[in-house]
């Protein structure tokens, strides 16, 4: 069996303020190690269930946040940005037979997490055919583009609860819950028994049915809208092509293909 991962870190037990996880001040050194640690315990557990091959993409900020040195023999971390479209799942293709998230969080606009937010700190919300759009939305849709499912994440209360929207099978472990500005976060060394007892509960059994239930189809058409926080943003990438302004914070995007939706959002939000 062949395995995708994406990790971020705000998902990841403990991380509660935006300083923490930037790179350049003094808290997020220990973060990063959570961060870390939650993928190796999540790649060993899939190990021992049998995995054959793993694959890491780092996918929070710069994508150095994970230590390369701590990673388990099979497992292979792709570091930094590529400027691939697809971002966070850089490096899946159709040969995968499924992908894990570790250290997901709750989309912008949306109330669980004082780190919400979708891929940047732009917009106050995106909406995808309607919905709030994650970083889960948007990184399941791309899985589901190479007819990938995706069988696990773990993140914030919030995330697990969307995720189950779309991917209803989904295995889920939540690391903390928001209130306003808090988290209400679980320790980490629970996090830790709780990821490596789901990782191989997921993995047993009848994992192909499992795969099969997690499989979801691309909706027929996409309609992508954006509201900024900053209205000089929203006037210059409502000149993005195919994009139209909606209103001066909102612009839309309409297409059959996943990839213009893709495209357009690494670019107009970042």
């Amino acid at each position: 069996m062949k395995l995708f991962i994406s990790a971020d870190i705000e998902g990841c037990a403990g991380t509660t303020l935006n300083y923490e996880t930037h790179k350049d001040e003094p808290a997020y050194q220990k973060y990063a190690k959570q961060m870390t640690d939650e993928v190796v315990a999540v790649c060993e557990a899939a190990l021992a269930a049998g995995v054959d091959e793993i694959v890491v993409k780092d996918g929070h900020g710069d994508a150095t946040n994970i230590d390369v040195m701590a990673m388990p023999e099979h497992v292979t971390l792709i570091r930094g940005k590529s400027g691939h479209p697809i971002n966070m799942m850089y490096g899946l293709d159709e040969t995968y037979d499924a992908v894990f998230y570790v250290g997901y969080h709750a989309p912008a606009g949306d109330p669980g997490s004082p780190l919400s937010h979708t891929s940047t700190g732009a917009s106050n919300f995106i909406e995808l055919n309607g919905k709030r759009m994650s970083e889960f939305m948007l990184n399941t849709y791309t899985a589901a583009m190479y007819g990938v499912p995706v069988l696990f994440l773990s993140g914030d209360e919030r995330i697990c609860e969307l995720s189950k929207e779309l991917v209803p099978q989904i295995t889920t472990v939540a690391s903390k819950k928001g209130v306003g500005g808090s988290a209400w976060n679980v320790s980490p060394k629970t996090v830790i028994a709780d990821l490596k007892a789901a990782v191989t509960e997921v993995l047993s059994g009848d994992v192909k049915a499992k795969l099969a239930a997690c499989k979801i189809a691309l909706p027929e058409q996409f309609t992508y809208e954006v509201n900024y926080k900053d209205l000089k943003k929203a006037y210059q990438m409502s000149f993005y092509p195919g994009m139209e302004a909606v209103d001066a914070r909102t612009n839309r995007l309409t297409s059959k293909n996943w990839m213009d939706i893709v495209t357009a959002h690494s670019f107009v939000v970042y």
